[in-house]
């Protein structure tokens, strides 16, 4: 079976560290993903029979790693994304990007679209026909040349959304070369889902999980990814 790192287990939810390169559900690779490993951990160590129930909470783009949450039971994935909506489940990420923003720290405001035939996510006009708000706040922790480490706190879900945003003000994620063309360098996707807050569904205790990016792994190398966390506020 495959390796799965488990940060956090009960009856209702099991969180986990996803590795780089793995997708978080199928996709059109039919490569071994999050949710099919989960199921095979579960159905083994519980020997259970049949179909296997496991709640997609959440997605995080299969070149990125980091933390994740997945609910076990309907009621704990409904309750799960009902806190999503309403703001109250917090996401955070170490991103390397390729240059410096002007700004050391920002709320950046873009309206996506995506295209579906080559899945890529594009920047547009507020009024055009299928896009979506959306929003994050940066920090940047740490400057080398001509690169930097930034903090990033997603306010909304969007697919692709750290990667086409911070490529919209010039300075692209480290590695991805999809959106950023040459000036993204060629390696490992620099962006990491390093933090992940959320209220239990039944005890209604607060959780909050923590995982560091690999740091043997270039860029990350060359920088502290453990600095203390600074929010920024929607007044800013």
């Amino acid at each position: 079976m495959d390796e799965l790192n488990i940060l956090y287990e009960d009856n209702h939810i099991i969180v986990v560290l996803k590795p780089q390169n793995i997708p978080s559900c199928e996709d059109e690779s039919k490569d071994r993903d999050m949710l099919t490993i989960i199921k095979d951990y579960i159905r083994e160590k519980y020997d259970k029979k049949g179909n296997v129930y496991l709640g997609l909470v959440h997605r995080l783009d299969r070149p990125t790693g980091g933390v994740m949450v997945f609910a076990k039971s309907s009621k704990a994935a409904a309750r799960l994304s009902e806190q999503m909506k309403a703001g109250d489940f917090e996401k955070r990420y170490y991103a390397v990007l390729c240059g410096v923003p002007k700004e050391e720290r920002a709320i950046l405001t873009h309206y996506l679209k995506k295209n579906a035939i080559n899945n890529m996510v594009y920047v547009c006009p507020p009024l055009t026909e299928g896009a979506k708000f959306a929003e994050l706040d940066y920090r940047v922790l740490e400057t080398k040349g001509d690169f930097c480490l930034a903090d990033v706190r997603l306010h909304t879900g969007r697919s692709h959304q750290i990667r086409v945003q911070m490529n919209a003000i010039g300075c692209p994620v480290y590695g991805d070369m999809r959106y950023g063309g040459e000036k993204a360098k060629k390696g490992y996707l620099a962006l990491w889902a390093y933090y992940l807050a959320f209220t239990h569904p039944v005890s209604q205790k607060r959780l909050v999980f923590r995982v560091q990016p690999p740091k043997d792994v270039a860029p990350w190398t060359a920088f502290n990814t453990e600095p203390s966390i600074t929010i920024l506020k929607p007044s800013l």
